[in-house]
């Protein structure tokens, strides 16, 4: 009988605690029920439909999805979208490896030199945004000016930076660059401090040069950390938003167009609802498309 009374209580206090911890999962279970599985479910269902924002919403099966093929600024959009990435993604890695690799030694004033670094990345958008539109303005900027009496670059020669078709999206990349290689800098630096010195001793000893402890010590031990850099890197890109809207807002023309800031002009602008939902479905398989292909890659080449 006594052990019965004890195998009861056992199961009432399983019950209690395992409804304890289901409280304390609810409130962020409602949250991303109501702020991100619902909306994602709406939007899935919106992309086949016609909507305006004040008429009823009217089913129209694939014709946005059809609308597609003929919608120029979609296709720049995709476009621009893929250069950015294939631009930002490689030059920022290489940047921010550089500079951690840089900032791991010991050198004078290392601590200040990663303060600078990381600056960009929690400054004001806005602020920096203004900033480097004056640094590069075409006719006033210092850049034209150093490039005009360093480099003897004519007056009509210099780049018009985002006020050219030709270098807006150029002057894009660079400023992401410049803006996000900090957050990674810290990244890649978490990761170097955790390869053993032990390895980097042993390789001096055998007459390893820099280039060949880097190439068969740092890359290697690094690739864990390499992998989650580039998927960050590669989700951040294809969302771009806020660089396009406060540098060129799209322009000149098309020619900075991504995909996110099309669908903020299609849905909040234009007030196609339904038309912007089916452009972020083809974003949203386009990045999923890209992650399982890297996820593939990490499970091929990739020891942790």
């Amino acid at each position: 009988m006594q052990e019965i009374n004890l195998a009861k209580k056992r199961k009432v206090r399983k019950r209690r605690e395992t409804l304890i911890a289901y409280s304390f999962l609810l409130p962020n279970f409602i949250g991303f029920l109501v702020f991100t599985l619902i909306p994602i479910v709406f939007a899935i269902v919106l992309s086949f439909c016609e909507w305006d924002g004040n008429h009823p919403i009217e089913f129209v099966g694939l014709e946005n999805y059809i609308n597609l093929k003929s919608d120029a600024r979609f296709s720049a959009a995709f476009v621009n979208t893929i250069i950015y990435c294939l631009g930002h993604i490689p030059l920022t890695m290489v940047c921010s490896l550089g500079l951690a690799i840089l900032l791991n030694k010991k050198i004078k004033g290392r601590n200040i030199f990663r303060t600078m670094s990381f600056f960009p990345y929690v400054a004001s958008l806005v602020a920096v945004a203004v900033v480097w539109n004056m640094l590069f303005h075409p006719q006033m900027g210092p850049i034209n000016m150093l490039l005009n009496h360093i480099l003897n670059i004519p007056p009509e020669s210099l780049p018009g930076w985002a006020a050219d078709k030709d270098w807006a999206m150029i002057t894009v990349v660079l400023f992401s660059v410049w803006k996000n290689m900090g957050y990674y800098m810290v990244l890649y630096l978490a990761g170097l401090q955790n390869i053993p010195s032990d390895l980097y001793e042993s390789a001096s000893l055998d007459g390893a040069t820099g280039w060949q402890k880097f190439r068969y010590i740092t890359w290697p031990l690094l690739a864990p950390t390499t992998f989650f850099v580039l998927v960050m890197m590669t989700i951040a890109s294809f969302k771009v938003y806020d660089i396009i809207y406060m540098l060129t807002q799209g322009g000149p023309g098309t020619s900075t167009l991504v995909l996110v800031y099309h669908i903020y002009n299609t849905a909040f602008v234009n007030g196609k609802y339904g038309y912007a939902s089916c452009i972020s479905m083809v974003l949203f398989l386009l990045v999923v498309a890209v992650t399982l292909v890297q996820f593939s890659w990490e499970r091929k080449h990739v020891n942790y």
